[in-house]
């Protein structure tokens, strides 16, 4: 099924690049469907699922404006999009084109059952997706929160709570060199995937916390696109940032919360008390860790100090930052 859905994702591909050389003109949605009608029994696929799959690769060719997205390959990850009516749960199995899959859920299936897919990941391993539509949570957080994101301390929340782990990618790297200079390749991919998964699952829990005590987050819009060319590298990808951002963003919009990034810059140099940037700064100032206002003489513990201001910034609270030029 994945080697019949990747030969329609290509057949898509090679079709929209003919078009555009030919005529200049995008194929649409409807064009592909128009194109891969009537196939369904040729490639053992659902004709919904080769819909989606139109649908998908036009979504892509026009978000990325180029006429071919990359090719699916031996090497591509498996996927089998469905839709509900594609489909039939009943226990702990799925079928799908009279063949039954036994899965395992980790969560009850809950709402109303929209789409879905089988996913295959690095390591080989099948997992079925549900799409489903569920009502909104009702939102019982009452705190408004400014957020700032860090190498060491992944999360600083405005009111001092701070949220910490390991460098994870430090903490495997020994075991996962070893294993990529003796050559076995599939130890590395699951040590890779290990780091990954203990990521997601403690931003997960830690953003979930957030969420559900919060009805206002701002968070510092920290790009790591930049500090990956630096010394940083490591660290910085290690953080998942981005990962924190849209798993805080998506909670807090089902919660009915306020999700807002505020423009970071002078959090950390600026005083959250007087409003003097009268901070640590450059690089001589990165382990700086606690510093006093030499205007005002607060203390400021240099993270929960950035989160205020940009709980500050967020709220509208914002005047020049004094002492800059």
């Amino acid at each position: 099924m994945a080697k019949a859905v990747s030969f329609v994702w290509n057949y898509c591909n090679a079709t929209s690049l003919k078009a555009w050389k030919d005529n200049r003109d995008w194929l649409s949605n409807f064009d592909l469907n128009y194109l891969t009608a009537g196939t369904s029994k040729d490639l053992r696929l659902q004709a919904r699922t080769i819909n989606i799959i139109c649908q998908e690769h036009a979504q892509n060719r026009n978000q990325i404006k180029k006429a071919k997205l990359k090719w699916r390959t031996d090497k591509s990850l498996g996927w089998i999009p469905f839709s509900s009516n594609a489909i039939k749960i009943k226990e702990n199995y799925v079928t799908y084109l009279k063949q039954k899959f036994r899965f395992w859920d980790s969560r009850k299936i809950e709402g109303t059952l929209k789409c879905g897919s089988f996913n295959q990941d690095a390591r080989g391993r099948w997992y079925v997706n549900f799409v489903c539509e569920v009502e909104d949570l009702p939102n019982k957080g009452t705190e408004v929160l400014g957020i700032d994101l860090g190498l060491k301390t992944q999360i600083t929340i405005s009111n001092g709570i701070k949220h910490e782990r390991s460098n994870l990618t430090k903490d495997f790297e020994d075991s996962l060199a070893m294993a990529q200079r003796a050559g076995k390749k599939k130890k590395a991919r699951n040590i890779h995937a290990k780091i990954k998964n203990k990521r997601k699952d403690w931003a997960h829990k830690v953003t979930t916390e957030i969420a559900n005590s919060s009805k206002e987050l701002y968070v510092g819009d920290v790009s790591s696109s930049k500090l990956t060319r630096t010394k940083m590298a490591k660290s910085v990808n290690d953080s998942g940032w981005y990962q924190i951002k849209t798993l805080l963003q998506y909670k807090a919009i089902r919660l009915g919360a306020i999700y807002t990034e505020v423009d970071e810059r002078y959090s950390t140099r600026t005083c959250s008390s007087c409003g003097f940037a009268t901070g640590p700064q450059g690089l001589s100032g990165l382990g700086v860790r606690q510093w006093t206002c030499s205007n005002c003489n607060a203390l400021h513990d240099r993270d929960v100090n950035a989160a205020k201001n940009i709980l500050i910034a967020g709220m509208g609270q914002h005047t020049p930052i004094k002492g800059i030029s």
